[in-house]
């Protein structure tokens, strides 16, 4: 711009406001942000959480529906058909998974073992849940003795392994699935208490606890509406995680012969039952085995997807695609 033709100061200038949001263009919503996307969106977003999830509710509809559907398939023997080869259609498609020597359908026993083992597993790990994060959300908010006691008593249980211990008593004990709940159950105990303690030690020097306490709010209303809401997820996360241990336990004293008995069956008897015929009926003990895998492998993938969609910090990364995360990530510098 010349000198002899300088600006005129009158002529208005527009300035766009910085509260004003960009315009859109019409026809398109706009996508909502990670915080306010619902869970169930978060989740069809990754496909390997999706399908572990449809995996479980399948595990559950299963067990639930499916020894109604078999009926009595699972017990019915002909010696005729015994150790048929699987994937054979003309057995049938109830035997399309072979068939055990006394010629019962292997398809049938899996289904009836898949809710013996969830009846084991969930049990377990609910007992657990509900009574370690009850005593360590009660030591950690009034820490003192309360604190200490509760601690110590993790402690001694936490110093004895768990599978030894369950062998042991289950060993003294007749084994049945009661007891099996109830060795598992005390033995995850620890696992609870100890996280509950450091979430609720940690919120109770909360500001908005400090005004609950203020106007007059008893402790046990301070545990179960700011301290217990916050600590949710983190315990759904960490019951997730132990399913998967106390399936793989259960499964591991079947295997042993103190676990489950005949006549009921589940998914460690049945590997415990066809290992003496690995070379001639190899599917005896595969099917079952896979069953555990799956399973388990599930229960971890939706468990890591929990961690990360429950965390208001973390959330974003499941709207955002893989290859702009690590772009987005800070980058850490290695000083030599």
């Amino acid at each position: 711009m010349s000198i002899d033709n300088p600006p005129r100061v009158d002529e208005p200038t527009a300035v766009p406001l910085p509260s004003e949001p960009a315009p859109t263009a019409p026809g398109r919503r706009e996508k909502p942000a990670a915080g306010k996307m619902p869970l169930w969106r978060l989740l069809l977003r990754d496909r390997m959480a999706t399908v572990a999830a449809a995996i479980l509710v399948i595990v559950f509809l299963v067990a639930v529906f499916g020894p109604w559907l078999v009926g009595d398939a699972a017990t019915d023997q002909n010696l005729e058909k015994s150790t048929l080869a699987p994937f054979d259609v003309t057995n049938g498609w109830m035997n399309i998974l072979g068939t055990d020597p006394l010629g019962r359908s292997m398809l049938a026993r899996l289904v009836v073992a898949c809710r013996t083992t969830l009846l084991v597993a969930l049990p377990a790990v609910a007992l657990s849940c509900v009574i370690g994060s009850l005593v360590g959300m009660w030591a950690g908010y009034h820490r003192g003795w309360r604190e200490t006691t509760a601690m110590r008593v993790a402690d001694v249980i936490m110093s004895f392994p768990s599978l030894l211990m369950a062998v042991v008593v289950l060993y003294v004990f007749s084994p049945s699935a009661a007891n099996i709940v109830l060795v598992l159950a005390i033995t995850r105990i620890p696992i609870y208490l100890r996280t509950a303690r450091a979430e609720s030690a940690e919120l109770q020097s909360r500001l908005f606890v400090d005004a609950a306490r203020t106007f007059g709010a008893r402790s046990g209303a301070i545990i179960r509406r700011h301290v217990f809401p916050i600590l949710l997820p983190t315990l759904l996360t960490v019951a997730t995680l132990d399913f998967c241990y106390v399936m793989l336990a259960e499964s591991s004293l079947s295997f042993l012969g103190i676990g489950i008995q005949p006549p009921d069956i589940s998914w460690g008897l049945m590997v415990s039952q066809g290992r003496t015929y690995l070379q001639t009926a190899w599917w005896l003990s595969f099917f079952p085995g896979l069953a555990i895998v799956i399973t388990t492998v599930s229960a971890t993938v939706l468990a890591a997807w929990a961690r990360i969609a429950t965390d208001p910090g973390q959330r974003w990364r499941l709207t955002v695609p893989r290859s702009r995360r690590s772009r987005l990530l800070p980058t850490r510098k290695v000083v030599s």
